[in-house]
């Protein structure tokens, strides 16, 4: 079995759940990193200005996923209290008011970044060629933001449910779509045009479409219990305000961090050209597929300490927190050390003609980013216990000091005031993902003695019992 009836994440092992759980958004998190992997094989045939150019959109695209965020986590903590106070109706209509949210979300952040979108990418100063790429590549992608965050209310309805393999399905043929239309679309393939980096901005939206036509099917048709139907296709302003109460934070945590990587992007740029923006780019890739046992796990964990919460279990839910951790920490620890020794064989997979310069950034890169991979699994898991507690906003502010307090003071630092070139921006890194575990940690056995739980557990008792 791939997901968990309500009282095998409410009683019995907390491992068990959490992995349950965890293991279909795992592969589901592989699948999503693969379509990026993807995206920048075929494009770094084009050579490295194509690579170049998904690189100076990679954190403005992070920038806009975070309505999709939001409203995701927004949704998923939602029901997950829901279904654990034993309501599932308002956990029902908790999930059609934030799939509401999320178009509407959608509508309007896509909207402005068509409007503005070769604006937006000329702010960092690269060469000519690699900002037009960029431009026609946000301004495909911008046109998807509304299927994109839908998607990702449904996705996070789902798993706050208890049913993570629905999500892996939807990814599934997300990406597949995305995977197959790339070369057609980039290249010019059969009867389709070419359209180089844009093409692939394209298959990704319809890839997305094609994700979010098969959550709606399912979600109508109904799985394990959960369905939306006449009885729960209800307009509510107290839903919708509970999704974005929860979920803002949470988007406003992801701005943080995304306008911080945007600025990062520039001092790259600045310090080593587009040798080692290709290598910043490349580490963020490789990153991603590091980060895959934490995301999946935080996701599951989420949905755990939500349902405890519900159900009035708040030491449950801190236990579910602590062995996150430990989990995640020690599976990213293996990931590291295997990057760490490695990092030759990652960068020609992705550059195959990788000039010399570009080789020796991207090695340096990711052998330092290994170092700080334990902190991240950490840091994700910790997040996850206050997320799931309703506590989005001490996450948003952990990352925040994270990125703006640490991480760029000191990659700014380096890079302009003691001139050592790029690599400063590198160790700013991963100093950052270090003490931002180490903080969170020591502020969440504050608070959860405190009574945090206890706390989050009438409330979300009161949310359910409201109807």
């Amino acid at each position: 079995m791939l997901d968990l009836e309500n009282d095998g994440i409410t009683e019995g092992s907390i491992p068990k759940a959490l992995l349950v759980l965890a293991a279909p958004l795992l592969v589901q998190n592989l699948v999503l990193v693969a379509q990026q992997v993807v995206d920048v094989f075929w494009l770094g045939r084009l050579g490295g200005e194509a690579v170049a150019a998904v690189g100076l959109n990679f954190p403005i695209l992070g920038l806009l996923s975070t309505v999709a965020i939001g409203t995701s986590v927004g949704t998923q903590v939602l029901v997950s209290q829901r279904v654990g106070a034993e309501n599932p109706t308002a956990a029902r209509r908790g999930a059609a008011n934030g799939a509401v949210v999320g178009v509407v979300a959608g509508l309007l952040v896509g909207f402005v970044t068509v409007l503005f979108a070769r604006e937006i990418v000329g702010v960092f100063g690269a060469e000519p060629a690699v900002t037009e790429m960029a431009g026609s590549y946000l301004s495909v992608y911008a046109l998807a933001m509304p299927i994109l965050a839908t998607s990702d209310a449904f996705e996070g309805a789902f798993v706050g449910w208890g049913d993570s393999r629905a999500v892996l399905y939807v990814n599934v043929v997300a990406v597949g779509l995305n995977v197959v239309l790339d070369p057609f679309f980039i290249f010019g393939w059969g009867p389709f045009p070419e359209l180089g980096v844009a093409g692939a901005a394209l298959a990704t939206g319809v890839g997305f479409a094609g994700g979010l036509a098969l959550a709606v099917g399912m979600a109508v048709r109904g799985r394990d219990g959960f369905r939306l139907d006449r009885e729960v296709l209800v307009l509510r302003r107290a839903d919708m305000g509970e999704v974005i109460e929860i979920g803002w934070p949470t988007a406003g945590q992801h701005v943080g961090a995304q306008s911080a990587r945007v600025v990062m992007v520039a001092v790259v740029v600045a310090a080593g050209g587009s040798a080692a923006l290709a290598a910043y780019t490349i580490g963020a890739r490789v990153a991603t597929v590091a980060f895959v046992p934490a995301i999946g796990l935080q996701q599951a964990a989420q949905s755990v300490v939500g349902q405890n919460l519900g159900a009035e279990r708040p030491a449950r839910a801190r236990e579910a927190t602590w062995t996150g951790v430990a989990i995640a920490a020690g599976a990213l620890a293996v990931v590291g050390a295997i990057q760490w020794l490695v990092p030759d064989a990652l960068t020609y997979l992705f550059v195959p003609d990788a000039s010399p310069a570009e080789l020796a950034y991207t090695v340096a890169y990711l052998e330092i980013l290994a170092y700080g991979y334990p902190a991240i699994g950490a840091t994700y898991l910790l997040q996850a216990g206050f997320n799931g507690a309703r506590r989005t906003r001490t996450s948003m502010i952990a990352t925040l000091l994270q990125y703006w307090g640490v991480r760029l003071p000191i990659a700014v630092g380096g890079v302009y005031l003691l001139g050592w070139g790029v690599l400063p921006v590198f160790w700013a890194v991963t100093l950052s993902n270090v003490a931002a575990a180490i903080g969170l940690a020591v502020y969440y056995r504050h608070r959860a003695a405190d009574g945090m739980n206890v706390r989050a557990a009438r409330e979300a008792t009161a949310s359910a019992g409201g109807d």
